[in-house]
């Protein structure tokens, strides 16, 4: 693992949304849904995650998610991804997203 220095950290916008739509994600290579999240002052982004095994959609709108939003969009087939949603894999792989234990509000930073 290589370290990085407390001003690389600082340079990932690491900030709460909630997540308001999710839709199905057909044209993905893996099982994925497209998610649209408030962000507060920087907006409602939209990006995609391979979470169908673990969330089904109608459960996810409301939830607060944790993303990182100053990374270049991404082109995944004909949907552009505008920022990275965060999680961690469980023992089977599956995605386990990474949440806000407790309301903030919409764009706060991780610090």
């Amino acid at each position: 693992m290589e370290e990085i220095s407390w001003n690389d950290f600082e340079k990932v916008e690491l900030r709460a949304g909630t997540i308001l739509e999710v839709l199905d994600f057909p044209e993905a290579k893996k099982s994925a849904y497209k998610l649209k999240v408030d962000f507060g002052e920087f907006g409602v982004k939209i990006s995609s995650a391979q979470i169908t095994k673990r969330y089904k959609k109608e459960e996810l709108p409301g939830k607060q998610i944790i993303g990182v939003i100053n990374f270049p969009k991404k082109q995944i087939g004909k949907f552009m991804s505008e920022f990275l949603i965060t999680g961690f894999a469980d023992e089977n792989g599956d995605i386990v997203l990474s949440t806000v234990e407790q309301k903030v509000p919409n764009g706060s930073k991780m610090i």
